[in-house]
């Protein structure tokens, strides 16, 4: 355990632990950036890496989904923390089932094979079960169904909130015994971009950036990535 880290991590406030019971981040961007300071240079490399995938206002609408799916390996592969690669992993999955709900909303048929419209290991699943309301992976995303009718009924900010929450409640099981170490500052940002993004939301403004999405890159369906 580095000290710098336990330092580090000392000195941030913590979060709240629901989501939707933080009114505003903890921490300024601008103090938590100043702490962000003492990170090890390579980590600072690898953070500002998942930040620029993962946190939405650093990504480009101009993204295509082969574009996107090809920074997300690259990404990976530039990454040497397993535990890291699996949270983008993690999050690079669950943008590719919100899609294919989302492409499937709009009336597209099943992506052809080989086409690189997505990521990870449940993709030839979807494309098997491609009419079927949840794609044949229910019992890895139990909320696939509630996603599904949000969508279909344009409910833009119950579907932030669901597809938030999910990511908070992922980082908040993944981070387990990571109290003072790099893996714990990964998590403490991650959750920090949440609380930001839910802070700063409003209805009028989430249904113009749905429409904004809808016709997208994979990154960036509903509010997430989220």
């Amino acid at each position: 355990m580095s000290d710098r880290y336990v330092t580090l991590m000392a000195s941030l406030p913590p979060h709240v632990p629901s989501l939707f019971a933080n009114r505003q981040t903890p921490i300024s961007r601008l103090k938590l950036d100043d702490r962000l300071q003492m990170l090890e240079p390579q980590d600072a490399i690898d953070l500002a890496l998942i930040e620029e995938l993962l946190h939405w206002d650093r990504m480009s609408m101009e993204m295509t989904d082969a574009q996107m799916i090809e920074r997300g390996k690259q990404t990976c592969d530039r990454l040497d923390n397993e535990f890291i690669k699996d949270i983008v992993r993690w999050r690079l999955e669950i943008r590719t089932v919100v899609a294919a709900l989302r492409r499937r909303h709009l009336g597209r048929p099943v992506p052809s094979a080989g086409s690189k419209w997505g990521y990870g290991a449940w993709m030839k699943m979807i494309e098997t079960h491609w009419h079927e309301p949840s794609f044949g992976v229910e019992r890895i995303y139990p909320w696939l169904p509630e996603a599904d009718r949000l969508l279909e009924e344009s409910d833009s900010l119950a579907l932030e909130r669901l597809l938030l929450n999910q990511v908070w409640d992922y980082y908040g099981r993944v981070v387990g015994d990571h109290y003072f170490d790099f893996e714990a500052v990964v998590v403490y940002v991650l959750r920090w971009d949440v609380i930001d993004r839910w802070s700063r939301y409003n209805g009028e403004a989430a249904a113009r950036r749905f429409d904004r999405m809808v016709e997208s890159a994979l990154g960036y369906y509903v509010s997430m990535f989220a």
